[in-house]
């Protein structure tokens, strides 16, 4: 972004959507929280006041009235990349933006019931605004909360409340960081560790903490891991492990640095192995295995949107494949698809299995769709354009050793 022009639209993009976080948000007489952002926005033109304005969604004209849980933490990622990019630290340093920030990260640090540092979510809260079977605590909104975290450690002023709001950051990322790594892992030597865990144990010495019935593993998992890689899986809460395979959350991992090196290089090795699954004729896919049968009448209500092997691809990915020293990968995959996407007419997404067909209900020229090639093509070709995302690993935060626990011994 240093080199374009106009930096000054992603600076009113972020002064835009900051003044509409300022907004009273009632969805059906309910007031939602201070700090939400909103998950999208239409211009329209105002007859009374003769010129255009703003009007925020909420969640009150979502499908499934859901209030949006990413937006927030993805207004503070593009303004640190704006302030890294442009060198312009006086956006950032605004009264107005740092308090924009903190009333983001107190409602996502707020005390409460909770037992885990991840933070719990609703259906529908990111990632689509629809039924997918991911409340509780997806991998998504986690990574997407420790990037977040991270990019406003590195913006916040300790005055006015800023620096005990530094010191309770400084604590979420090392308890979130360690229960990620630990408890979300999945690799081959956990599978088969969760396959031989006992139920009803207690004591802070159990194996098995959060009650996890071996017969609940879905025999689709045993065959799609392989001895090599590993990944995050989509979700874990009481006697509850999401064992689906959810591409932005282990990508944004790898960016953000909650991913370990290892961890990162094996997330890598699963698209390797796994290539025809994961990434077929259209990578790639946003989500996999894909709901059937009864599990898709139960988990997504029937919702025709969410039919198996339709719309859910996505191609926010080829950072994390630079950054995890795998760029081959990522051109390997973009040489494939740019022989379809302008041929094709740039559409929304891609059905079947593999992506070979044009999605029943895709939009032509979408702007994510062409936008998407464009920042893997900039990535592949100028991998230091990575510098304006990434982010390396904090040294200064105390980091668990990621061993599991006398408790996880086996």
């Amino acid at each position: 972004m240093k080199d374009t022009p106009e930096p000054e639209v992603v600076k009113n993009f972020l002064l835009k959507t900051l003044h509409l976080q300022g907004w009273e948000k009632r969805i059906d007489n309910f007031t939602l929280g201070e700090g939400v952002m909103p998950a999208s926005f239409k211009v329209l033109f105002d007859s009374h006041r003769g010129k255009e304005i703003l009007v925020a969604d909420f969640g009150g004209s979502a499908i499934g009235r859901v209030a949006p849980v990413d937006s927030g933490f993805w207004w503070i990622i593009l303004l640190r990349s704006y302030t890294k990019c442009t060198r312009d630290h006086t956006l950032s340093e605004m009264p107005e933006m740092q308090r924009g920030m903190k009333l983001i990260l107190n409602l996502c640090l707020s005390d409460g019931f909770d037992t885990f540092p991840t933070l719990l979510c609703a259906d529908g809260c990111s990632m689509i605004d629809r039924r997918m079977g991911v409340y509780g605590y997806p991998i998504e909104i986690q990574a997407l909360f420790f990037f977040a975290l991270r990019c406003a450690r590195q913006m916040l002023k300790p005055e006015g409340g800023g620096k005990e709001l530094m010191e309770r950051i400084d604590k979420r990322i090392t308890a979130l960081s360690y229960h990620i790594r630990t408890y979300f892992w999945l690799d081959f030597t956990q599978l088969n560790n969760i396959y031989r865990y006992r139920t009803e144990e207690y004591s802070h010495t159990a194996v098995n903490k959060f009650n996890v019935n071996p017969e609940s593993i879905p025999d689709w998992v045993f065959d799609f891991m392989p001895l090599r890689g590993g990944y995050f899986i989509g979700n874990v809460s009481p006697a509850r492990m999401d064992f689906r395979w959810f591409l932005v959350g282990n990508c944004i991992a790898i960016l953000s640095s909650l991913a370990t090196p290892q961890q990162a290089t094996a997330i890598m090795e699963l698209f390797e192995e796994r290539w025809e699954d994961l990434i077929g004729e259209m990578p790639l896919k946003v989500a996999y295995p894909a709901l059937e049968g009864h599990d898709w009448r139960i988990m997504t209500g029937c919702d025709p949107k969410n039919t198996r092997w339709s719309y859910h691809n996505g191609g926010s990915w080829p950072a994390a494949c630079i950054k995890s020293g795998r760029p081959q990968i990522a051109k390997r995959a973009i040489e494939m698809v740019e022989q379809r996407l302008s041929k094709d007419g740039w559409p929304e997404y891609y059905d079947g299995k593999t992506g070979r067909y044009i999605g029943k209900q895709a939009r032509k020229y979408q702007t994510w769709s062409i936008s998407g090639y464009l920042v893997a093509k900039m990535m592949i070709e100028n991998p230091s354009n990575l510098l304006m995302i990434s982010l390396e690993e904090d040294k200064k935060i105390t980091k668990p050793k990621l061993t599991r626990s006398v408790s996880w011994s086996s």
